[in-house]
């Protein structure tokens, strides 16, 4: 941000947003970083060793990946210059380069910072490769994106990734405290409200003080409680978005909260998929999945309630067809569960892949015209509905092979009954061999 005011040059006195007001002048004033940043942490390894490596910055927003970079390049010494990946192609790309190379023939290194990275295409990361190698500029991107899926592995090979993490209460507390200092006042917010503030920044700690900064704007007068503080500060959306990574993150979260009978957790798995965007539908082909291969036998009731519960969405759409969605995530979290018919039927598919053609055995065949029946297909077949205990005991396996035990029921729910019935089947069959 302070590029910006830098670039219409206006100076240091001009009027600066808060956030920018408050933006560390050392690295020991960034909150909520100490994983990287602490006594014994990689960056202060780097720096204590002299040997400041390439680095990808992977965070959320508003968590100090450009302040951070910023204050690196002071203390190695290094020559600062900052691209956005939005914004550069391969011509801006060049010009920093060859700055670079002016530098480096006076003795002066350059740390290049390049926001939102993931953005530039194979080739134009490629780029990067060789002023790496060469040791023209020092790389630090950030991204937003799992560098795993986003960048090429050539730069990553030649980058150390560290993820930043979203600030926790405490270190958004520390802000509003440093902002309530340099404001000269208090933030006038019942207590409530400023949790709520706090709440509401998501983690992100430039939009914390740019809603502190509109509070601070309030005349003076009564303490704001958080029904006033709704109407001051627009409320942010949740950091979710269908396509990226956190789709997928909170669709486990939900997944293994309900395998983990945690239902209350699952409800807000749930709703926060909802506040974020996502489509019912996606969340609702997931609950499907779950009732089949997370609970199975141990409830069967759970498959046929999951395809009601779509099916009364399609019927009720927005907002009453959510109603549905919270009683099957609130039913499948506390059903029994098992995973044994979806073990089974793994275990199944392997032998089956591994045995090739087998033919059935010949009684499990039907023989409707002459020459099958001649050909001894149906042979040996009893009906099991005329035999004592309407079980024949026939071996429906192929003949050259064995037989093997793919299913083996929990002591869950459901599950208990159909064990009791393989037992009943299994002791019959001994009985008949």
């Amino acid at each position: 941000m302070g590029d910006l005011f830098e670039a219409a040059d206006m100076g240091r006195d001009a009027p600066r947003p808060l956030a920018d007001r408050l933006r560390p002048e050392i690295l020991g004033d960034v909150v909520g970083q100490d994983h990287i940043l602490g006594e014994g942490a990689p960056l202060s390894r780097m720096l204590n060793a002299g040997r400041l490596s390439s680095i990808i910055f992977w965070g959320p927003p508003g968590v100090g990946k450009t302040t951070i970079a910023r204050l690196l390049a002071n203390q190695s010494d290094l020559e600062f210059e900052q691209i956005s990946a939005v914004f550069s192609g391969v011509a801006d790309l060049r010009k920093v380069f060859e700055r670079a190379k002016g530098r480096r023939a006076v003795g002066k290194g350059t740390l290049l910072f390049v926001d939102e990275i993931h953005r530039f295409n194979k080739a134009q990361q490629d780029g990067f490769l060789p002023h790496m190698e060469s040791g023209l500029i020092t790389l630090i991107g950030a991204t937003t994106e799992n560098p795993s899926f986003e960048l090429n592995g050539a730069v990553l090979s030649r980058a150390q990734v560290l993820v930043l993490k979203r600030l926790d209460g405490a270190a958004l507390e520390k802000l509003l405290r440093r902002a309530e200092e340099t404001e000269r006042k208090n933030l006038p917010l019942t207590d409530d409200a400023r949790d709520r503030i706090r709440a509401m920044a998501d983690g992100d700690g430039r939009a914390l003080l740019n809603m502190a900064e509109e509070v601070f704007a309030e005349p003076d007068g009564n303490l704001i409680d958080t029904a006033a503080l709704a109407d001051i500060v627009q409320r942010r959306a949740p950091l979710y978005d269908k396509g990226d990574e956190s789709h997928y993150n909170l669709a486990s979260a939900l997944q293994k909260s309900i395998r983990g009978s945690d239902v209350d957790a699952a409800l807000y798995w749930a709703a926060r998929m909802l506040a974020g965007g996502e489509d019912p539908r996606f969340i609702l082909r997931r609950l499907v999945v779950i009732a089949s291969e997370d609970i199975g036998n141990a409830d069967p009731q759970a498959l046929p309630l999951a395809i009601a519960a779509r099916d009364a969405y399609e019927f009720l759409g927005q907002p009453e067809g959510e109603i549905a969605i919270g009683q099957l995530v609130a039913y499948l979290g506390t059903a029994p569960k098992s995973n044994r018919s979806h073990v089974a039927f793994i275990k199944a598919k392997i032998t089956a892949r591994e045995t090739g053609s087998l033919p059935p055995p010949a009684h499990a065949m039907n023989a409707p015209t002459k020459m099958m029946k001649e050909l001894g297909y149906s042979d040996g077949y009893v009906y099991d509905h005329d035999s004592q205990d309407g079980f024949a005991a026939l071996n429906y396996f192929p003949p050259d092979l064995p037989r093997e035990t793919f299913y083996k029921p929990s002591s869950f729910g459901f599950d208990k009954e159909i064990e009791k019935r393989l037992a009943y089947w299994r002791k019959l069959r001994e009985q008949k061999e």
